[in-house]
């Protein structure tokens, strides 16, 4: 028993996944952080995932062809680094399109008689099928940011004005609030929309429904399999950038009345999740799930943002349904340490709080990584316009420490969060049956953790600020 061979990778700022090794021992040096019981059965991890968007395929074929094979083959072969199995992207334009378009913005349209993907075929739909040549079984999920503007009650792609970043009228904004000033302390958004901004009219509810099923049959017919359906991107975040405000009463009428049924009788393969949700107003959420007339509308729900700060909650009261992590925070366009940590964390409470896949913003983007409305944001790999050169960033090896070893299927079974003491840890077993540590030490001293392994332990001392993975062999 003394002496079992454990591979460890550790990273830190200045040594970036060094192999080390460890070993189990027959005692614990201190109270274990965590242990592994096997009378529990634990959570089914599904996937890894990442967004397709305009400006990372702008990114991209900012390299020689040699390095473009080399970073989709690291992202998405099944031999690569990050092994991505599953991909997000946008219908219509989202904030990191290169500008605003839908497929239909041709107003009143109500038959969709100019419903196109053309647009789509010129950018997304090459990022994905050259994805697709390293892992032809990606399968892919969807969601809008922002309705044909036409649909809307501002006529506008975006929810607020904004001079710099769009040309929508500032006295429309009144229609968010109404004069409501009721603010919530602590909780995203501090007021909430009392109007939604799609058109609860039936005749413009059915042809969004309809629109979400002619754009799932133009990706098939491109040989892209849209598994999975969510009706909008963070409908609790009023931007200036495409998005739509949302009412728990408009989403409950869109969804149960309108789209549920029309994906289940012209779809019915693809499933329909509640999301993306980015708030933490877990009253807000609670009253869209307590007041379906029709539970099974919805096979799961997606978390992202402030939204994952209720998911243990809604998780707790409402057992049945499918979790998942719907976009994992993208920063201020940092690139740095900092962000390694705060996504390494951050894997550990979506992944410890239950949810089953994992999507990942922009995997790759240039310079600043600033958005068509000018976010400054993080991404996973960088590259420089101007000397064409690609870097791999700290938070690109903070991911690599879970997706290389926690493939699909391992089971995730116990984890302890890092808010207080900052020493985040998870454990899991593979499919091989192989037991996997994930541990965090972001300290400015080494700490010591000590973990039950089925009457073994791992003891060790991690560096400072430091990412680390543990397979027991």
């Amino acid at each position: 028993m003394n002496g079992q061979a454990v591979e460890w990778v550790c990273s830190t700022e200045e040594n970036m996944y060094e192999y080390l090794t460890s070993k189990l021992e027959k005692t614990g040096t201190k109270t274990p952080t965590l242990e592994i019981n096997d009378d529990y059965k634990g959570l089914v991890f599904k996937a890894w995932g990442t967004c397709f968007n305009e400006r990372g395929w702008d990114a991209i074929n900012m390299l020689s062809r040699t390095n473009q094979e080399k970073i989709l083959s690291q992202l998405f072969s099944p031999e690569g680094d990050l092994r991505f199995t599953m991909g997000r992207f946008s219908m219509n334009a989202n904030d990191y399109a290169r500008d605003w378009y839908s497929c239909d913005e041709v107003n009143g349209d109500f038959q969709l008689k100019y419903f196109n993907i053309d647009r789509d075929k010129t950018t997304l739909i090459p990022f994905i099928k050259a994805a697709q040549e390293y892992n032809p079984d990606l399968m892919f999920w969807i969601s809008p940011w922002s309705p044909p503007s036409w649909m809307k009650i501002n006529n506008y792609y975006s929810v607020v004005s904004n001079e710099e970043y769009n040309e929508l009228n500032p006295k429309l904004d009144y229609l968010l609030f109404e004069g409501n000033d009721k603010k919530y302390e602590n909780q995203f958004p501090q007021k909430l929309a009392v109007n939604d901004y799609f058109i609860q009219d039936p005749r413009y509810l059915q042809t969004y429904a309809n629109y979400f099923s002619k754009f799932i049959t133009a990706y098939q017919e491109e040989g892209i399999p849209i598994k999975m359906v969510m009706f909008q991107n963070e409908p609790w975040s009023y931007t200036p950038y495409p998005g739509c405000a949302w009412t728990p009463e408009g989403i409950i009428r869109f969804n149960e009345e309108y789209l549920g049924p029309t994906l289940k009788e012209q779809h019915p393969n693809v499933d329909l999740y509640f999301g993306t949700i980015n708030t933490n107003h877990y009253e807000v959420i609670d009253e869209v799930l307590s007041n379906l007339t029709q539970p099974e509308t919805f096979s799961g729900i997606g978390f992202q943002w402030e939204g994952g700060q209720i998911l243990s909650r809604i998780r707790e009261k409402y057992p049945k349904y499918k979790y998942v992590q719907t976009e994992s925070e993208c920063g201020w366009g940092a690139f740095d340490w900092g962000a390694a940590e705060y996504t390494f964390n951050l894997i550990n409470h979506y992944l410890g709080n239950g949810c089953e896949e994992y999507t990942f913003w922009n995997a790759i983007l240039y310079d600043e990584g600033v958005s068509g409305w000018g976010w400054k944001q993080n991404a996973l790999i960088r590259v420089d316009s101007k000397t064409r050169k690609a870097t791999y960033t700290p938070e690109y090896f903070a991911v690599k420490h879970y997706t290389r070893y926690l493939t699909p299927g391992s089971i995730i079974k116990a984890f302890k969060p890092g808010k207080e003491d900052r020493l985040p840890v998870m454990l899991a077993t593979n499919p091989n049956g192989e037991d996997l540590v994930f541990a965090g030490n972001f300290n400015e001293q080494s700490k010591t953790i000590s973990v039950k392994l089925e009457g073994k332990f791992l003891n060790v001392a991690l560096p400072p600020h430091s990412l680390n993975t543990f397979k027991v062999k």
